[in-house]
């Protein structure tokens, strides 16, 4: 039995607006700012298998497209009609990623058979653990991160496990938050059995499987279409987090992206050891995770927004991710910001696909989304109140058709601004300032998106501000084809008094009274020669307050004199950028990133890459510490960068350790 296409795009039509249907009453419905606001959800419909078919386009979180539920679906036995199940453990059939994430999936039942689930997720502001919100780059193991439920009907034929509600209320701060976004995902769920019912009896229930079948297949009919246009060859591409743990060194992340014919793996060996924080991405060494393949899908709808988005246009690629890295951790890593990590994992592949396509993908994102979470207390009432108030995201990277968006950093797009006036009725703050950062994004024919910025203040005592995210205030956003990286991040408490607190990267502040918080989030990075924007267009920027004078002469050689681009002057100074630029760079990286590259080399990084591999995965990151310690102490001329360095760190490092020597001969 074969669908015609008429029939198959009408009932991907319907298979969408069901998935919407599913995501507008979870929307309405919710309780907390950080899902009926900011709109950290997903709902969708997914195969008896468990593969996502159908998603939503306009609401929710879309990055969750081809989320596989299979593992986490055969964890659970004997569905009956009216059966929902949930999981918020990461390391329970890796369909959730960190337990703020509270994922569920209801089978729906035709003449006695299981036709599809309808599954959906929300980000609980807080699921317990040692800091409010749950999440801490701090914390080193998943048992900290809160209440952990492995797979399990939450309804059995209706009917409420409510012993099972209780302990997972018992385990949170904002247990009434909590019960009402649950309630919300119920009635999504629900929502979801009812409209497949109506496509079941529209189109029969033989054509309803056949359907779901090839919209699949087209899905991956459409992906290995477009791979087939990208030129044969391997793509490597690395970038950074800040540092490992407040204080900490750099992780770097790896990818060398191969395309054959109309398949892709992404090869992300070389990344870093699995940490000792919770930066960790726990994907079970899936091949297909979905937290490895966002980037992927990202770069195939940028080439082509008209591609079908389900599970099929994952499978003409695959990855490789060696286990015990910080993509591929063992249990019980901390795994809870991984969506810091997710971020930049995410500008890695856009940085591969852009440089085999550089004319259809942008410059870096600013990959960093800094999300304020707050708990406080009301001093009229004395009622603890807690609330996530705000994505402070950065801008998008230009690309050859236009400036990236301002405050929309291309991979987090999908995260809503919430509004000013109920962040302050959330909780009992109030904000100061709240906009787009001037001068963040990089220069370029088509500049880099501006990052936000958002400055408050608190009213009670021992006020905790959990910044989950925060990254990007040393290593910033790259760009691409000659234009220039975005500017860096900023956090400060109490910016404007006389003792002023660069808080950097720390993501857990406690605040008196009348404290102030301040942060920025970073600048997309620019696309082509700044030189060669129309200076129509950076006059506009100035006008606008999105570059200034000074930097549109430094930056884009254009002259602006009593408010007008001075055309003689103009001509002189892009002149003079022309000439200074020797040998035009693919990328361009700021100077932290180049500085610290000098040091750390590739070569210096494959060779420690190589040799923490012979050591057992609970030794690797506290070698790496000791051999970044000893190698960051050397004098400039001991610094060779082709790996002896490192090689003797590791010798004597692991040398301290008689229980290692064995390895250490190996070697």
């Amino acid at each position: 039995m074969s669908i015609d296409s008429v029939t198959l795009q009408i009932f991907a039509n319907h298979a969408q607006a069901a998935a919407e249907s599913m995501a507008f009453t979870l929307f309405r419905t919710a309780h907390s700012t950080f899902v009926k606001e900011t709109e950290d959800f997903t709902t969708g419909l997914a195969t008896p298998d468990g593969m996502t078919f159908a998603s939503p386009r306009d609401l929710g979180a879309t990055w969750f497209i081809g989320l596989d539920y299979a593992k986490a679906i055969a964890m659970v036995k004997d569905y009956k009609p009216g059966d929902i199940c949930i999981t918020n453990d990461p390391y329970s059939g890796y369909v959730c990623t960190h337990t703020p994430d509270l994922h569920m999936w209801k089978p729906i039942f035709w003449e006695g058979e299981i036709v599809a689930f309808s599954v959906s997720h929300i980000h609980n502001t807080d699921v317990g653990g040692a800091v409010p919100a749950s999440l801490s780059r701090q914390l080193t193991e998943v048992h900290q991160e809160g209440i952990r439920i492995p797979p399990a009907k939450i309804y059995e034929q209706g009917k409420l496990n409510q012993t099972l509600m209780d302990i997972m209320l018992t385990n949170v701060r904002m247990p009434e938050q909590n019960l009402g976004d649950f309630k919300a995902q119920v009635a999504a769920m629900n929502t979801g059995e009812r409209k497949v019912h109506d496509m079941i009896r529209k189109f029969g229930v033989d054509v309803f499987r056949q359907s779901v079948k090839e919209l699949l297949d087209l899905g991956e009919k459409q992906a290995r279409a477009l791979i087939a246009k990208i030129p044969d060859g391997d793509y490597p591409f690395a970038d950074y987090l800040d540092e490992d743990a407040p204080g900490g060194v750099p992780v770097r992340l790896v990818l060398n992206l191969r395309i054959k014919g109309d398949e892709a793996v992404l090869d992300f060996t070389g990344s870093d050891p699995q940490l000792l924080s919770s930066l960790n991405v726990p994907t079970g060494g899936a091949e297909r995770h979905i937290l490895l393949m966002v980037g992927y899908t990202y770069c195939l709808y940028s080439i082509d927004p008209s591609i079908l988005l389900n599970g099929g246009i994952t499978r003409p690629a695959r990855c490789i991710i060696p286990e015990g890295t910080i993509l591929n951790p063992k249990f019980p890593a901390a795994v809870g910001m991984r969506s810091m990590t997710c971020g930049r994992l995410q500008g890695v592949t856009i940085g591969a696909f852009q440089a085999a396509v550089p004319d259809l993908l942008p410059a870096g994102p600013a990959g960093s989304s800094a999300i304020m979470n707050v708990k406080t207390v009301d001093n009229r009432t004395g009622r603890t109140l807690m609330a996530s108030i705000d994505p402070i995201t950065g801008g998008a990277g230009g690309w050859s058709g236009r400036d990236g968006a301002d405050g929309s950093g291309a991979n987090s797009s999908f995260l809503k601004n919430t509004p000013v006036e109920i962040n302050e009725i959330e909780v009992p703050i109030r904000i100061k300032r709240y906009g787009l950062v001037p001068g963040s994004g990089g220069a370029g024919k088509h500049r880099g998106g501006l990052g936000t910025l958002l400055e408050f203040q608190v009213f009670a005592p021992n006020s905790v501000v959990t910044a989950r995210n925060r990254d990007r205030t040393r290593f910033s956003a790259w760009g691409a084809n000659g234009g220039l990286p975005g500017k860096t991040s900023m956090f400060w408490r109490n910016k404007e008094s006389d003792k002023p607190i660069d808080l950097g990267n720390t993501d857990v502040v406690t605040l008196d009274p009348g404290d102030t918080i301040l942060v920025a989030a970073c600048g997309g990075g620019g696309w082509g020669n700044p030189w060669e924007r129309d200076p129509a267009l950076v006059l506009f920027d100035v006008q606008q307050g999105k570059v200034d004078v000074g930097a549109a002469e430094a930056d884009y050689g254009v002259v602006i004199r009593d408010g007008q681009v001075d055309k003689a002057a103009t001509q002189v100074a892009r002149a003079r950028l022309a000439a200074a630029e020797r040998s035009p760079a693919h990328f361009n990286y700021n100077d932290n990133r180049i500085a610290y590259e000098k040091v750390w080399t590739a070569k210096n990084y494959a060779v420690m890459g190589d040799l923490l591999q012979t050591l057992p995965v609970h030794w690797r990151h506290f070698i790496k510490r000791k051999i970044f310690a000893e190698v960051d102490a050397l004098p400039a001329s001991a610094r060779r960068g082709d790996g002896s360095e490192i090689r003797t760190a590791f010798a004597r490092s692991v040398g301290e350790f008689p229980q290692l020597r064995p390895f250490l001969a190996a070697e």
